[in-house]
């Protein structure tokens, strides 16, 4: 049987991006046997000057390939920009996952509607203990809270789905925060429109 034909185009995309861009590769015809995914962990964020250097190692592993970072900048400070650059890449529009996810129109509105807010998505609301309480070392000094959080008036979560219980979860982060919350349903079309058009530039 002759070799399978290497996939045309390869999406690097953060792990807590996994629901969202199945999602929207299950909408493209073809996908299957045009687009490769390979998911870096979620927990770079929390050392983002690793972000690049992960993703261009990721790159290597599929020669030929036309490359799609599913990142914004998260804060590499334009180390992610330098790296794609070299490797004739593209990556999402925005400087964070909240801005390709509301829109950056929307999400400019929203930041300066409250500068104190804190964001959350679907996928930080479900792990939010374990990324922001436990990482912050906020469950075993719960002091901290007040020291981390003292600039913040709202947690806003800017959901991707209609589910009850990720509403109920951001509900609760806030509350675990003691800062008021915020619902900000956006749906998945604004990260499906500039997914899609980075695949297909």
């Amino acid at each position: 049987m002759p070799d399978r034909e290497p996939p045309r185009t390869l999406v690097i995309a953060c792990g807590a991006l996994t629901r969202e861009v199945r999602a929207v590769l299950d909408q493209l015809p073809g996908a299957t046997d045009s687009i490769a995914v390979t998911y870096l962990p979620a927990q770079l964020h929390n050392t983002p000057d690793r972000i690049p250097d992960a993703l261009a190692a990721a790159a290597a592993a599929h020669p030929g390939a036309h490359v799609v970072a599913a990142y914004a900048d998260c804060g590499t400070g334009g180390r992610l920009d330098a790296t794609l650059a070299t490797l004739g890449a593209t990556r999402l529009p925005g400087a964070h996952c909240y801005e390709f996810f509301a829109g950056s129109e929307r999400f400019a509105r929203l930041a300066a509607d409250e500068p104190g807010t804190f964001f959350l998505t679907d996928f930080l609301a479900r792990h939010f203990d374990a990324l922001v309480i436990a990482a912050l070392g906020i469950d075993t000094h719960p002091e901290l809270r007040d020291q981390y959080f003292a600039h913040y008036r709202r947690v806003t979560l800017i959901s991707q789905t209609d589910d009850p219980a990720v509403v109920e979860m951001g509900r609760r982060a806030a509350a675990r925060l003691d800062l008021e919350f915020a619902h900000e349903p956006v749906g998945l079309e604004p990260f499906a429109g500039v997914l899609r058009a980075a695949i297909v530039s």
